[in-house]
């Protein structure tokens, strides 16, 4: 088999899916993993170096990584995060000999529970629910931004949890992995449909709900363009972009209707906080897990 390049990234680990995301839209990229990283229910354990492992097929050259990185830290410090919050992003590239690696990464994912009702389940593991209205999704994690592991997401799908009833409708904007409209649709959502700006998710996001055996409605659009409202909306973005956007949500969402805002550090909220209150919707719950924050809000 050919050989394979690894690229290590020193990272502040809460931002790793930020970057596994930039990993996987500017690089040859087939899966990444956080170095002293393993996935267990709602632990990560053995974070604390902080790096970032990508599998590359090819190599694109350091300097082709540093423009790359430096180019979308630099977008990251303009949206209001800080050194601190990123990391230094140092990084070395170098050649390996194939081990089947893709086993290698695979061996760092495990069964995730999210609640006492949702489960994330890797493709490649064999699982067996543990009540009869347990709630399975499946994924390949790695594919795509939104892979049920990061707290995040799971802060999304709690939500999705509590506030979606039954033949509800229900936007994901900024869906990656599809992750939490397909979460929606098993929870009895009847019209689920969901869009991001980036093109390269939108065929993963259709192998996932197939993969789930759910109907949704998956496009390459933002939310200014959308035209319908619902009755729950799922915005799990960066803080700066939810605040910028906030009157575009508040649009496609019913009177009456909900939305769950995520993707905050527990610092950055009160960018957030001011934006909903600005558009005078009604904050109805906020959720933390780790240090990332939710907000739930109502348009009255």
């Amino acid at each position: 088999m050919n050989n394979y390049f690894e690229l290590i990234i020193d990272i502040n680990p809460a931002i790793s899916e930020i970057v596994s995301d930039i990993c996987f839209s500017n690089f040859d990229c087939e899966g990444v993993i956080l170095a002293e990283e393993t996935y267990k229910d709602l632990e990560m354990i053995s974070t604390t170096e902080g790096e970032l492992k990508a599998f590359l097929v090819s190599n694109p050259g350091k300097s082709a990584v540093a423009r790359i990185l430096t180019e979308n830290r630099n977008l990251l410090l303009e949206r209001g995060f800080n050194e601190e919050e990123l990391g230094s992003w140092a990084f070395t590239i170098a050649e390996k000999e194939n081990q089947d690696w893709s086993k290698k990464w695979k061996e760092k994912w495990d069964v995730t529970h999210v609640s006492d009702r949702i489960t994330i389940v890797p493709s490649w593991i064999e699982y067996t629910p543990k009540c009869s209205d347990e709630i399975i999704i499946t994924l390949d994690p790695g594919c795509a931004f939104g892979t049920g592991t990061h707290s995040t997401t799971q802060l999304c799908m709690r939500a999705i949890e509590k506030y979606v009833k039954s033949g509800d409708s229900v936007a994901d904007i900024g869906m990656g992995s599809g992750i939490l409209a397909i979460c929606a649709k098993k929870f009895g959502a009847g019209y689920v449909y969901g869009c991001d700006n980036d093109e390269t998710v939108i065929d993963v996001a259709k192998e996932n709900a197939a993969k789930n055996n759910v109907e949704t409605v998956f496009e390459l659009n933002t939310a200014d363009k959308v035209k319908q409202e619902f009755d729950f909306v799922c915005a799990n973005i960066l803080h700066n972009i939810l605040a910028e956007i906030m009157g575009d949500l508040k649009s496609i969402m019913k009177p009456g209707g909900k939305i769950v805002l995520s993707g905050i550090l527990d610092e950055k909220k009160g960018v957030v906080l001011e934006a909903v209150d600005a558009h005078s919707m009604k904050i109805i719950e906020e959720t933390h897990l780790n240090q990332w924050t939710a907000i739930i809000a109502e348009r009255v």
